[in-house]
């Protein structure tokens, strides 16, 4: 009996202690709770107007009717949006990963695919220029694009100038040969009936089709995928580990650098960061040389990390690797900073823990970690630049399997320096003011 009665007490104890401390009682509440909606509005629950939609480039190379009709149908679509541009854009474009995909209607599309909808003839090509890290897009953009030229063929050669043109042209040629077996006759029968069909449709009003509603009678189109990459052997560039382990490096090393401000506000508690401070250095030098070895060991995590993934699963630095190296320094300096950040600005190492963990599942949750960040609707990509794991994993992406030049690290290394900056500005300016 004393034995449950102590066991009793010793559950009611460390209830009042959870209950009591408030904050981590909001943090254990509240963090399923945003992580749950966040992923629940990604994967369409509720009712979204301004769904994630698909940024497409538009390459519209032939002025038939029914290359225009794609066109108009394909910019209706609620769920893409798309820009009309040259080829040698949205390929730069796809490249950089600026856009999803890009669709090129090449020229003498329209009549080369109105007369494969009747002939079975050599169907035209449509190319799709894709980014391989988002093949479930291209996918979705086949398929609204499949739905786009059937209705778009189909309207014109049944109730289009095009349509006529074809009966009128099949006509004569068949009347120009002698009708040796019934396949022949047949088909010229067809052509009568059809063209039959298209002047009553035409002179009548009430028979008019919608557009789009009209059938076919064979796929008048294929298309050719293309990988859209920075160098040759498309097939064996892109490597999906490459996106895991940018995001696993981001959010790892941000979890070192929450141990780092952890372990300052533990000196802090135990009296060890006054005697520091005894010495002859001043708060600065010592939050700098606190900043610098945290940046320095995070630097060779990072290295590490990214040599297995090299040796293990080929994942490959195919852009520049001076533009990488800045990458992981800026990074590292980065979360450094942000460590010393929760140290100045933490009361205790638990309640800084909680909040620190908080911060950064949700940076790391908006940064594209987990999940890549064009399935985002449009106005959360626009926000997210003001998050620096988005300027860390895009840039690693871009250092590695889209093999982009020095250029395109810049970006990413001036942001994440300016997020080093921003942190580690507050930091030197809350320590020395509870030094006053």
């Amino acid at each position: 009996m004393k034995l449950i009665t102590a066991m009793f007490a010793l559950i009611r104890k460390d209830i009042i202690l959870f209950l009591h401390d408030r904050r981590a009682l909001l943090l254990t509440l509240l963090m399923p709770v945003v992580l749950a909606a966040f992923f629940g509005y990604l994967m369409g629950g509720g009712q979204r107007e301004n769904a994630a939609k698909i940024e497409v480039a538009l390459v519209l190379e032939d002025d038939h009717a029914i290359s225009q009709k794609i066109a108009k149908g394909l910019e209706s679509e609620g769920s893409l949006r798309v820009e009309k541009m040259p080829l040698d854009a949205a390929r730069e474009r796809v490249r950089k990963g600026k856009i999803s995909a890009a669709i090129v209607i090449p020229k003498g599309f329209g009549e080369a695919s109105g007369k494969a909808f009747f002939s079975g003839s050599a169907k035209p090509e449509i190319s799709l220029l894709y980014d391989p890290s988002q093949t479930a897009v291209l996918a979705m953009v086949k398929g609204m694009l499949t739905q786009q030229v059937m209705q778009a063929v189909s309207s014109e050669m049944m109730n289009g100038k095009g349509g006529e043109q074809f009966v009128d042209d099949s006509l004569k040629n068949l009347d120009a040969i002698a009708l040796k077996n019934t396949e022949q006759a047949e088909l010229s029968q067809f052509l009568k009936d059809l063209k039959q069909l298209q002047s009553h449709q035409k002179s009548s009003a009430s028979a008019s089709v919608p557009e789009g509603r009209s059938g076919g009678l064979s796929m008048p189109f294929q298309t050719k995928d293309e990988a859209v990459v920075a160098k040759d052997s498309l097939a064996s560039q892109y490597n999906g580990y490459a996106h895991s382990f940018a995001g696993m490096a981001v959010q790892f090393i941000l979890f070192m650098a929450i141990d780092v401000g952890i372990s300052v506000l533990l000196a802090r508690r135990l009296g060890l960061w006054n005697r520091l401070l005894a010495a002859p250095i001043s708060v600065g030098n010592l939050i700098t040389a606190r900043g610098l070895s945290c940046a320095l060991i995070a630097a060779t995590v990072i290295t590490v990390i990214y040599a297995l993934a090299t040796i293990l699963f080929k994942v490959q630095i195919l852009g520049s690797m001076i533009g990488f190296a800045g990458i992981v320094i800026s990074f590292s300096l980065m979360a450094a900073s942000f460590g010393l950040f929760i140290a100045a600005f933490g009361k205790t190492p638990e309640a800084a823990r909680g909040i620190a963990i908080f911060a950064t599942m949700i940076m790391v949750m908006l940064g594209g970690a987990w999940m890549p960040s064009f399935m985002f609707p449009q106005w959360l990509q626009k926000f997210t630049i003001l998050i620096p794991t988005r300027w860390a994993v895009d840039g690693f992406e871009a250092m590695t399997w889209r093999g982009l030049g020095f250029d395109a690290a810049l970006p990413s290394m001036a942001a994440l320096m300016g997020f080093t900056l921003l942190f580690g500005g507050l930091a030197v300016w809350r320590f020395r003011r509870e030094m006053q």
